[in-house]
């Protein structure tokens, strides 16, 4: 069975306000790297403090904020933002 990718609403927004370019460019990277991936940990970097729950993937100058649910085999995007902003 295949990952499934859910945005939050807040995602979507965010990512509807980004220049089309990078918009493609993180659109390819989830269904090129995460899509097609066993393990959609090995393409992303574990959050500390707080956001421990959440993953983090990196796509240019531009964020990713997850939450991987195994049993489920869902990702949802919870935030997508530029790198200076994204943790604020």
């Amino acid at each position: 069975m295949g990952w499934r990718i859910e945005f939050s609403d807040s995602a979507l927004k965010a990512l509807k306000k980004i220049d089309k370019q990078a918009a493609q460019r993180i659109l390819r990277f989830i269904r090129e790297r995460i899509l097609t991936s066993d393990d959609p940990r090995a393409h992303g970097k574990a959050l500390q403090g707080e956001l421990r729950t959440y993953w983090r993937y990196r796509v240019g100058d531009y964020r990713l904020i997850c939450h991987i649910e195994d049993n489920a085999f869902r990702i949802l995007v919870v935030r997508i933002a530029h790198r200076k902003d994204v943790y604020r």
